[in-house]
């Protein structure tokens, strides 16, 4: 049987805020019962009553997303006696909703609903015995509901400074020139090159996300940012490009964050050509962004993703890569089949009988004997570069 109700706002000053010694198993045990996805559930049916969240401005899924991470954050908390380090989620969360221009009471209302589902959460799967224990945790659920509060809370200060400045400024106005046509050129090109103090022909990192990889990106960009890093910022329909001066800091702040953003799910090329050659690198590199498999992460470069935008424009042209390849294979018995392409994928990984006779545990001669019979079976001969493009392209 749960214990009655407690009102922590009332009680919390009036009852110890220590632990007992005996405390931690039983304290543990319960917040083993919290099931994140469950108090995400219950949050985002209280959330749809706050104004500014009716209706919600940013998706669903991304509620859902930060309501999950925030809800696992806070019992990470829990465990921990509260929260001291940086909270990457809450940089997400005040980030997010500064840019989707959610009113700042609305938001710290909506978070506050973290408090109330927790700790309806942690009496419903109290036992009656376990209303002093949860007592002696007041202060902790407190402190720790508190700090994710005042971490998002100046997160999301920080971000709609960090707007005004942006709205102050007519150097949006140029950057949304740079990926217009025609491309601005001579003295304007070089004003623009002024305005964001970048040498004109400086090549520039360019990197895209869409749909739900754009909120990762943006905490990305602002925390480069707050380590003195300058990034630019253009949304390009509905992908968010960023592009920034390549520069080498071995060692530094800056170059650890870098390598960070690159384990994000983006697009990443180099304009080589500096802001004359942006405009048609964040379109290659928007289409990077698309390509990407469920699961997979890591930046999209040309070298990784070529192939997966040649098979994709090839087919939304009517020109199945691989068509008469599957039908030939079809012909095959499953083992067979099996065989063959994994034969055929190891070489063009490799592009060596020995190394992929090893990868494959087979004998060279029978490597060889699989490349010739899938390539009699398909008239696609995997060993010769004209031909191989195709599989490439078909199975990326």
């Amino acid at each position: 049987m749960a214990p009655e109700p407690i009102d922590p706002l009332r009680t919390a000053h009036a009852l110890s805020d220590t632990p007992a010694p005996g405390d931690r198993e039983r304290w543990f045990q319960l917040l083993d019962r919290l099931d994140p996805v469950e108090l995400t559930e219950t949050f985002l049916a209280l959330v749809g009553s706050v104004s500014g969240y009716d209706p919600a401005p940013i998706p669903i899924s991304e509620l859902r997303r930060t309501g999950r991470l925030s809800f696992m954050t806070l019992i990470d908390g829990l465990r921990a006696g509260g929260l001291d380090a940086p909270i990457p989620t809450a940089t997400d969360v005040g980030v997010s909703r500064a840019r989707a221009g959610i009113p700042l009471p609305a938001l710290m209302t909506a978070i506050r609903h973290d408090f109330t589902v927790l700790w309806e959460a942690l009496t419903r799967v109290a036992d009656a015995d376990d209303a002093e224990l949860i007592v002696r945790h007041t202060g902790i659920v407190l402190r720790t509901v508190d700090e994710y509060v005042g971490q998002t809370q100046r997160a999301y200060a920080a971000e709609r400074e960090r707007m005004r400045e942006e709205r102050a400024s007519v150097r949006q106005g140029l950057i949304a020139s740079l990926f217009q046509e025609p491309l601005p050129g001579g003295p304007q090109l070089q004003r623009i090159a002024d305005e964001l103090d970048l040498p004109v022909d400086a090549p520039l990192v360019v990197l895209a996300a869409v749909e739900e990889d754009i909120a990762p990106l943006r905490v990305a960009v602002s925390e480069l940012e707050r380590a003195g890093g300058r990034v630019f910022t253009h949304h390009l329909g509905d992908t968010l490009v960023a592009f920034a001066r390549r520069l080498e800091l071995p060692g530094s702040r800056l170059e650890e964050l870098g390598r960070r953003l690159l384990e994000l799910r983006i697009g990443a090329m180099t304009a080589t050509e500096g802001l004359a050659g942006l405009g048609r690198t964040a379109a290659t590199v928007r289409e990077l962004a698309r390509v990407f498999e469920p699961g997979e992460d890591g930046a999209m470069t040309w070298n990784r993703g070529w192939a997966r935008i040649a098979a994709r424009s090839l087919l939304a042209a009517g020109r199945p890569v691989l068509s008469d390849v599957h039908t030939a294979l079809a012909g095959c018995g499953e083992a067979e089949r099996v065989r063959l392409e994994e034969a055929a994928r190891s070489y063009l990984r490799t592009g060596s009988i020995g190394d992929s006779a090893a990868e494959l545990f087979c004998h060279r001669n029978t490597l060889a004997n699989r490349l010739r019979r899938f390539a009699e079976l398909t008239g696609v001969d995997p060993t010769v570069p004209e031909q191989a493009a195709r599989l490439v392209v078909g199975w990326a």
